[in-house]
């Protein structure tokens, strides 16, 4: 066994004991421990689970990676995800904790007095969550692919299990205190392998600050060196936006109200005891998320510079004879080359790599590096750049840290709105706190071997598939909230025509695009931007799927019966200021 590996197993090791250990000491005993830990968070504690809840897979290992090779493009990320949250903290979360209830689903059946607005509410989160979770189980088998040096497919069972543990244990209480010692392990493991790789190539420590600085031992700045090298092997510049402005903003839109609209991040706000520790929380959390938030765009263009100086010995102006030698790969790459996710191909037989773009000037020359995910960026960074096998280590421990935090808010909210709004709202009313608590881990056993299942075949990269996730949520579940706290008027039978209007509309168009599940995507239409209708790709058309919810849900609202008068002062009595009073539960 390696250096790296012992490091590894040590490390990851450990951590997992401590999630096993705090699941054990906070196991939930109540069914309202099990769904909201008991109402009973401290605003600064729930702010830094919502922190880990929030930063998936997506976030740690996948973001870094789409800014690494989309440069300007890959800012809606940022811009779309930080934004949402904005929109969560201060037009949803307090609102939704001074109704007082256990889940999404459960406010929605109510606000619009309807079971079928429930149940159709219940869709809508599983389907988004699960699409969501998927890209969480990609994650934990990356990351245990490569630093365990084991399969793929083995590495997601073992995540499968270590969740199962935790989640099916702890219920929402179990998880929120797992949470918080999964943010710190993740914080640190992003951080502290940035600070590093800042003040090798820029000389300052502080990464936010090293993006804007200059290169060290040189007046060039970075994004300009950065810039430099891209065209020079042709590919376009790093700081040029590439794709449509029309596909950004909808992008950024999707992003940001779906964000608004993830059930397990909103279910968060409902742990706190007051509606202020709700606002406060929602504060706490942003200052915990910008942490990461800064940091990954200087993670993303110092790990692409890396790559590329690695493979080609002199970027700046290439020439093929002094490219990385095949017989001499730098252990990194042959470690990254089995998992299958970074292949090349020697296509000039010449015993070098060339790593070009499409419009590198000598078209004799091509492109042999044939795949490089990625998803590998951020989770490799640390080993391109020559760092310790302890930072290394401990990469892997964050990039897992973040997968199951997220995973768990997940399959959270997918078993509480089975086993509390499907089996106790609708199917038996009458079972105890006993019963309903065990259909609770049961539903949680099924979500996990479900999204276990769909993790062995994604759809695409963990971005990519959060980024699909997000437009189903937005699609679906934001405009029946919205209306449902700001809209008098809007009535059970607009609320449940606008969630279907919405959710259908985005999964039609994304089967379309991406042949998804049981369709293979080669026999639909094409998923390029030119294929594309209006050039809106499948990411970003939950910002249209919400703007037909809206027009769908007001347009049948228009002419059919106003809610009762009770729900008319329900919406009102929400809406009035509590201050720092307790929250009242209906």
């Amino acid at each position: 066994m390696t250096n790296l590996q012992l490091w590894t197993y040590a490390v990851v090791g450990a951590t997992f004991c401590i999630y096993i250990f705090i699941a054990i000491k906070a196991r939930a005993t109540t069914t309202g421990e099990f769904y909201v830990a008991g109402k009973g968070v401290h605003p600064v504690l729930n702010g830094m689970a919502t922190g880990a809840d929030w930063m998936s897979a997506a976030s740690f290992i996948s973001m870094a990676g789409l800014i690494a090779f989309k440069g300007f493009d890959a800012s809606v990320y940022l811009m779309g995800w930080t934004g949402g949250y904005c929109l969560l903290a201060m037009l949803l979360a307090p609102y939704l904790r001074k109704y007082g209830k256990f889940t999404v689903p459960e406010f929605i059946g109510d606000r619009f007095y309807s079971q079928t607005a429930r149940v159709v509410a219940v869709i809508c989160l599983i389907v988004a969550s699960l699409t969501y979770v998927i890209g969480q189980m990609k994650g934990i088998g990356v990351a245990f692919s490569r630093f365990l040096e084991i399969p793929f497919e083995t590495g997601l069972f073992i995540g499968m299990g270590i969740v199962f543990i935790y989640a099916v244990l702890g219920g929402m209480k179990g998880v929120t205190y797992t949470q918080i010692a999964q943010y710190v392990v993740l914080i640190f493991a992003y951080t502290v392998p940035a600070i590093f790789i800042s003040l090798q190539l820029t000389g300052n420590p502080i990464p936010q600050l090293g993006l804007g600085s200059t290169m060290s031992g040189s007046d060039v700045y970075l994004l300009d060196k950065l810039d430099l090298v891209l065209t020079d092997l042709g590919f376009a510049a790093y700081t040029a936006q590439k794709g449509s402005t029309l596909n950004m903003f909808l992008l950024t839109m999707s992003l940001m109200i779906g964000t608004a609209g993830l059930p397990h991040v909103i279910t968060r706000f409902f742990t706190v005891p007051k509606v202020r520790d709700a606002r406060s929380s929602a504060g706490w959390a942003l200052v915990f998320i910008a942490v990461l938030y800064t940091t990954a765009p200087a993670v993303g263009a110092m790990a692409r510079l890396n790559l590329i100086d690695t493979i080609q010995a002199d970027s700046i102006a290439p020439d093929t004879s002094q490219n990385l030698k095949i017989d001499n790969l730098p252990a990194w790459f042959t470690n990254w080359e089995k998992t299958g996710l970074l292949k090349y191909e020697d296509k000039n037989g010449d015993g070098r790599l060339q790593y070009v773009g499409a419009k590198y000037g000598d078209t004799t020359v091509q492109n042999e590096m044939t795949k490089v995910d990625r998803d590998i960026m951020v989770l490799a960074n640390p080993e391109i750049a020559r760092l310790p096998n302890w930072v290394i280590a401990l990469v892997a421990a964050g990039g897992i840290a973040a997968a199951l935090s997220t995973a768990a808010g997940l399959l959270l909210a997918i078993s509480s709105a089975i086993s509390h709004d499907i089996v106790k709202g609708i199917i038996a009313k009458d079972i105890d706190d006993k019963t309903e608590l065990m259909a609770g881990r049961i539903a949680m056993a099924g979500a996990i071997v479900v999204a276990g299942y769909l993790g062995l075949n994604p759809p695409g990269f963990a971005a990519q598939v959060v980024a699909l996730a997000f437009g189903l949520a937005a699609s679906s579940i934001f405009p029946a909230l919205m209306m449902g706290i700001f809209v008098k008027r809007m009535n059970n039978a607009g609320a449940v025509c606008g969630m279907l209007a919405g959710l259908g509309s985005t999964l039609v168009y994304i089967f379309m695009y991406k042949g998804w599940f049981f369709v293979k995507s080669t026999a639909m239409m094409a998923d390029t931007p030119e294929g594309w209708i209006m050039g809106i790709s499948p990411g970003a058309f939950g910002a249209v799927g919400a703007l037909i919810n809206f027009a769908v849900a007001l347009s049948v609202c228009a002419v059919t019966k106003a809610p009762p008068e009770h729900i008319q002062h329900l919406v009102e009595d929400i809406r009035v200021p509590m201050g720092a009073g307790t929250a009242v539960d209906h």
